[in-house]
């Protein structure tokens, strides 16, 4: 393992990068409701990324960047780099068929406790690669070039950003869930003043974050963030909530909500009225309510980039900073270098990757543009 210094996403993909929104940042590019309204695809709530209606938005804004700056190039090959097979594997076979488009992608996770070992599996007419080592992306492109993929013009890449392009997954993922738990406690602890509890706190975001109760939480971390908060303020227990679920009483975190609004009036002003504020854009389909929450993700995510400063060595790094996956990073410069479109796309709310306009003038950028370190076990790359 290696750092290879301080970089940026963008000096790879540039802004061609949409958040949770599908609001893309390259404004030549056709927003998000000009694109629904044009496939008739309702803008609300906005389709998420295993949905069929994400690919369709996602097929459209590839074939607008191919076309930018006078590219005239069909696209005839997509390649997808993720960290999950469910999430992106659905993504890409959506993405694949959305476009019309052959298709490969690899699915990365770092496990050193395997020996190293990759699978090829067929899901969806579509071939996955699977991985148990990011430096296994060496061996990717020779495999794709034999299945005909060419790396050129006519071939769009998709990198996901999460825990694949930053923070990858099984290497340094854990960096990217502690920064948003933080933002889950600042942003509780600053509602609840001198009520908050740490060990209250901690009991209700450890056990309701299980997997026992995504189907309760719809794994949102904004329902999470909002339940940690009803529950300190003493309004419910921890144990009166999870009886519930676990007896089947509570079903949906939509439920819950209700029952909080039944009995509004016994929260303090500013919980009540940020109650009424979650509650009436979770009924609008939002899918990140909590807005507090999200911008003090925003601020915990960068203020865990490009840090430590100095020579910290690679473990400290790991551990607490989040780096850029340099073996996704060294491809990415050679594809592009190859004539390839390259799409970074990320499951990450807009308010926790794009800063506010009193953050943008101290300076503040969006993530993609955040300057942070490489490491891995890629080769050198200027």
């Amino acid at each position: 393992m290696k750092n290879y210094g301080l970089s940026s996403i963008s000096t790879f993909l540039g802004d061609n990068i949409v958040y949770r929104n599908l609001q893309p940042m390259d404004e030549r590019l056709p927003a998000f409701a000009d694109i629904a309204a044009r496939l008739g695809i309702n803008a609300t709530p906005i389709p998420r990324k295993s949905e069929p209606d994400y690919a369709r938005v996602m097929a459209t804004l590839l074939r607008h960047a191919r076309s930018l700056d006078g590219g005239t190039a069909a696209i005839q090959w997509l390649i997808y780099v993720g960290d999950t097979r469910l999430n992106d594997g659905t993504a890409f076979t959506n993405l694949c068929r959305a476009g019309g488009w052959p298709g490969i992608a690899f699915i990365g996770s770092e496990r050193q406790g395997q020996p190293p070992k990759v699978e090829v599996a067929r899901e969806g007419g579509h071939t996955l690669y699977l991985a148990n080592r990011w430096l296994m992306l060496e061996d990717f492109e020779p495999y794709c070039r034999e299945q005909g993929v060419t790396f050129d013009a006519h071939t769009a890449i998709i990198l996901d950003l999460d825990k694949t392009t930053l923070g990858a997954r099984g290497r340094n993922d854990h960096v990217i869930n502690a920064a948003r738990l933080e933002a889950v406690r600042q942003t509780v602890q600053e509602l609840l003043g001198v009520a908050f509890d740490t060990t209250g706190f901690e009991s209700s975001y450890n056990l309701l974050n299980e997997t026992e109760f995504h189907p309760f939480t719809a794994d949102n971390q904004d329902y999470l963030a909002y339940l940690c908060l009803i529950l300190g303020s003493d309004l419910y227990t921890l144990d009166d909530l999870v009886g519930n679920i676990r007896s089947g009483k509570l079903s949906y975190f939509t439920e819950f909500l209700d029952l909080v609004e039944a009995r509004a009036r016994e929260l303090p002003d500013s919980l009540g009225r940020l109650h009424a504020d979650i509650h009436s854009r979770v009924r609008a389909g939002e899918a990140t309510p909590f807005k507090a929450f999200r911008y003090n993700e925003y601020r915990t995510t960068v203020s865990r980039m490009g840090k430590p400063a100095g020579d910290a060595d690679i473990v400290a790094r790991l551990d607490q900073e989040i780096v850029i996956t340099q073996e996704v990073r060294e491809r990415a410069l050679a594809w592009r270098a190859q004539g390839a479109l390259l799409f970074g796309l990320s499951d990450k709310p807009d308010e926790a990757s794009i800063p506010t306009e009193p953050l943008v003038k101290q300076g503040y950028q969006a993530i993609h543009r955040t300057q942070t370190h490489a490491l891995g076990a890629g080769g050198d790359t200027d």
